[in-house]
């Protein structure tokens, strides 16, 4: 089966850099995969794509040497089914509280018996090799932690087997815990929150992911012991544009006034 890169690079110690993708279109996730990530997730959840989307943004980014990975809408069997059926070799699953809910998210990834996946894989085949049934375990499997209850059940979420590891909603996170929404949140009791999912990772041998909006804030995440780390995503660079046209309009009038 294609070698699922991200899993490699963790087994190995080494820190993924994950992209992110909210808007639908091929080409857009193609061109962000070209950027140098070594996974890129497609947002199911809270972006503009469904499920049509998904298939061609990931056919879009076959060619990239990244890992193809989806955030599904919810903790829900068919979601997961359907993403991984058409090629995503790692799943992102949002609002997991609970180690029961754990525990569903994992089966849901996973062939009988150690799961309830059903079979038929159709893209993934295409794209990961038809001896794809046989390894399909070696997707990714993150579950999130984005709320009070998931925090402080954050220990036995991570001691669900085939969990791959956790990853950090912080907007969500920090609204859970009495704060306001956004990324990079540096108030101590995030902080603290974030040692805290982190620490149970590292119990547990999973591994910690988490959201960040800037470069210095993944390095700081990088040091506390996070070793999945997004760095925004397409939405967040378009937006970035804002401050070019500004720039130029700035520059257009200056030169304009000289005239």
């Amino acid at each position: 089966m294609r070698a699922v890169k991200a899993r490699q690079l963790l087994a190995s110690g080494k820190i993924v850099l994950n992209g992110w993708s909210v808007i639908p279109g091929a080409f857009l996730a193609e061109t962000m995969a070209s950027l140098g990530w070594d996974a890129l997730t497609i947002d199911a959840q809270h972006g503009v794509i469904g499920y049509p989307d998904v298939v061609a943004m990931l056919q879009g980014v076959s060619g990239a040497d990244l890992t193809p990975m989806v955030r599904v809408a919810g903790n829900d069997h068919v979601l997961i089914g359907q993403a991984l059926d058409a090629g995503a070799m790692g799943v992102i699953c949002p609002l997991v509280s609970t180690a029961e809910a754990a525990a569903a998210f994992v089966a849901a990834c996973r062939y009988p018996p150690h799961g309830n996946r059903s079979s038929g894989a159709t893209r993934a085949m295409i794209y990961a090799g038809f001896d794809y049934g046989a390894n399909a375990d070696q997707v990714l499997k993150f579950a999130m932690i984005e709320t009070a209850e998931g925090l402080d059940n954050v220990d036995a979420i991570a001691a669900t087997p085939g969990l791959d590891g956790l990853y950090i909603g912080p907007s969500d996170l920090s609204l859970a815990l009495g704060g306001t929404q956004g990324f990079d949140k540096d108030e101590p009791h995030m902080l603290a929150a974030y040692e805290k999912i982190a620490a149970a990772a590292a119990r547990h041998r999973i591994v910690a992911g988490i959201h960040t909006a800037t470069p210095a804030f993944a390095g700081r995440m990088a040091a506390m012991g996070f070793r999945f780390i997004t760095l925004v995503g397409d939405f967040n660079f378009i937006l970035a544009g804002r401050g070019l046209v500004g720039a130029a309009r700035e520059q257009i009038g200056v030169n304009a006034s000289n005239r």
